[in-house]
């Protein structure tokens, strides 16, 4: 498979040809293009010119708007003259699914339409059949038929396209030949690709959407891979469909689109949030910056001198690592959930407020609880701190984590006593020049049944080669508290990933969300959480990561819970309940925010459990691939529930269907009731 990217290491923005969108230019050198969607119903001709004035004044550059009929495409006529008359130019683009008729007209009055390859014109009745070589080309003949009449009229008119391929409504055809996966994706898209550049037509922007952000980010590397063997160059539009809504959202958002930004993929975003869409904007503004940023910094341009990588990054394989307790209960592995380390960032001698804080951890999370407790030592005077804190503690924290300064002499640690009951894990940074004091260091932990954490940059590791051959894999992990010189954060730890590989050292590796290790500190969000969620997520998906530590929130609790969140964002540790709802457009047959919310506030305790909340079908069932259950509009006022794809109950009143979805749920034996509130009772 050709590279889909020209580094992994640092970055370098993919060269894509240009595409107008009204007065808007797209790919090429252009800025990242921000995009959201309306949400009023489209015939609502005042209420949507309003809302896309409303997302203009947030810093929206692309409006798109639900087509469902034609009667809605005609409406577009009267929304795109009243807002020019308003002396709003922004770009329209008709979101158009199963109607070529619709799509006909709706290109009149917008600048782009989008159409779904799945729904448009294609068949997707979910039947299992075998396609011979000839009858499916007499598919993709039909196909042909169907599609060009949108292609010629965009071509004439001026109009550009978006193929936008949807995860959950791939087409018969496709699902048969390559299955529900990414691949079928890409080729779904570029079979209409290939049509539109029958008819010499290049306006065209491609999308690969998913609500898994795994799913997405296998999908647009292999979509790029592709065109590149095909000499296509076409704008990528970037999005985790159906995200959700709050902090969940937003993580999921950051890892599918941060980690295809930060290797040089995409030329316009839009973040799905259910949630008013004015919301999505300052969240695509922060991440189009970050990418921007890393884009046209000096050090975009330098690399390293070997760019060796041996990460399939079409096929998601975790990191191979020998086993490695860090505590009671606590295995590191490669079949081992990713483990979360959080920072106490007080000084030893505070050990009082620390202890405070870690038993707050307890009282104030009912999905999460804090496995490792990372604490700094700056002299020999806190190791007897050290001691007190971890008896007071108790069992409380299954493993330690002491960030050693560079002055604290080895003699010292070896004169304390320590307890082999306790994970004790001691963090160290080692560079060139410190050979000796790194074999003295690994025979030390070792002899007392304790674990060492390098802190390496991989550049120092040629130099170190022969000492870490020699001290192997065993009692040890690896981990950066910063990036390379020239590289981002997260080709530092590939690359440190591909040295191990390089030196045969499967030991685990520590991901460190800190202040060091971001990129663009203007983050909107006090916790840095756009920052912690591309780092974590980018390695998670590529398979890299053992230990995850979320060092830029000072509040315990906090950190923990983002930390089982990022895992969870990535599809790397299930921790919670996982909801999948789409962001709400003019097809919509209830109101998603309430909904959602409804339906969290009563499921929101089942451990495990995937839910998805779906204004209406478009995106199709395959969507809920992922999902034990599903809560989709029907039609006005009714709700149709599915467990996996298969829709079970029919035409439910909505008064009554958040109950019917409790009900299938313990038909299907997925339900427990939920525990009482641990803070509440001890307030109470």
């Amino acid at each position: 498979m050709t590279e889909y990217c020209e580094s992994r290491f640092s970055a370098k923005r993919r060269k894509s040809i240009e595409v107008m969108i009204g007065n808007v230019a797209l790919g090429k050198n252009h800025p990242i293009r921000l995009q959201s969607m309306t949400t009023t119903p489209t015939q609502d001709v005042e209420a949507t010119v309003q809302q896309s004035i409303a997302l203009v004044e947030a810093g929206c550059e692309i409006v798109r708007i639900t087509a469902q009929n034609v009667k809605a495409a005609k409406a577009l006529e009267r929304i795109a003259r009243k807002l020019r008359e308003a002396k709003i130019e922004v770009p329209l683009v008709a979101d158009i699914h199963f109607l070529p008729s619709t799509a006909m007209e709706a290109a009149k009055f917008v600048e782009k339409v989008r159409i779904n390859p799945g729904n448009y014109a294609d068949k997707k009745k979910f039947q299992i059949r075998e396609y011979s070589d000839r009858q499916y080309e007499e598919e993709l003949q039909r196909l042909y038929e169907d599609f060009s009449p949108i292609v010629k009229r965009c071509k004439e008119l001026g109009r550009a396209l978006r193929i936008g391929t949807n995860h959950g409504s791939l087409s018969d055809r496709i699902m048969n030949r390559y299955g529900d996966s990414p691949m079928g994706m890409v080729e779904s898209a570029l079979e209409f690709v290939r049509i539109c550049e029958s008819h010499g037509f290049k306006d065209v922007v491609l999308s690969m959407k998913a609500s898994n952000p795994k799913v997405m980010i296998e999908a647009y590397r292999l979509a790029v891979a592709r065109m590149n063997e095909e000499s296509m160059a076409y704008p990528l539009h970037l999005g985790v469909t159906e995200a959700g809504d709050g902090e969940d959202a937003r993580i999921k958002s950051a890892i599918g689109i941060g980690s295809l930004l930060f290797d040089g993929l995409g030329d316009t975003i839009r973040v799905s949030l259910t949630e008013d869409p004015v919301a999505e904007i300052p969240v695509a503004r922060e991440l189009a910056d970050k990418a921007m940023h890393l884009w046209t910094s000096n050090g975009a341009s330098n690399t390293i001198s070997n760019e060796k990588d041996d990460i399939d990054p079409y096929q998601y394989t975790r990191r191979p690592t020998l086993p490695l307790l860090l505590g009671s209960g606590c295995p590191a592995a490669e079949r081992e959930p990713p483990r979360v380390i959080v920072a106490a960032q007080k000084p030893l001698a505070a050990w009082r407020d620390i202890k405070t804080a870690v038993l707050r951890v307890g009282s104030r999370l009912r999905d999460a609880k804090l496995e490792g407790l990372l604490l700094n030592m700056q002299n020999d005077e806190e190791l007897e701190d050290l001691s007190v804190l971890q008896r007071e503690l108790g069992n409380e924290v299954p493993f330690y984590v002491v960030e050693l300064a560079s002055s604290l002499k080895l003699d010292n640690l070896r004169s304390h006593s320590w307890s082999r009951q306790s994970g004790w894990i001691f963090l160290r940074k080692f560079t060139v020049g410190d050979e000796t004091l790194l074999k003295e260091f690994a025979a030390f932990v070792r002899e007392n049944g304790l674990i060492l954490a390098l802190d390496i940059d991989p550049a120092d590791c040629d130099a170190l080669s022969s000492t870490l051959k020699n001290i192997g894999s065993s009692g040890l992990i690896f981990t950066l508290s910063q990036p390379s010189e020239n590289l981002h954060p997260i080709g530092s730890y590939r690359l440190l990933a591909q040295t191990l590989k390089d030196l045969s050292i499967e030991a685990p590796i520590w991901i460190r969300c800190n202040t060091a290790n971001g990129v663009d500190y203007r983050d909107y969000f006090g916790n840095r959480l756009l920052e912690a969620s591309i780092l974590s997520g980018s390695l998670l998906c590529d398979g890299i990561g053992d230990l995850l530590s979320v060092e830029n929130e000072p509040d315990l609790a906090r950190a923990t819970a983002l930390g089982f969140n990022m895992l969870q964002g990535a599809r790397a540790r299930i921790s919670k309940t996982e909801y999948v709802a789409c962001p709400s457009c003019g097809r919509t047959l209830f109101d998603l925010q309430s909904t959602t919310q409804k339906i969290r506030a009563r499921t929101n305790h089942l451990k495990g459990v995937t839910i998805a909340v779906m204004g209406c079908i478009v995106n199709g069932p395959g969507e809920m691939a992922d999902a034990d259950f599903g809560y989709v509009g029907g039609s006005p006022g009714k709700v149709n529930l599915y467990s996996g794809k298969k829709c079970v109950k029919f035409h439910i009143p909505e008064t009554e269907a958040v109950d019917e979805l409790i009900d299938l749920i313990k038909e299907y034996g997925k339900w427990k009731e939920p525990e009482p509130d641990r803070e509440l009772a001890e307030r109470s």
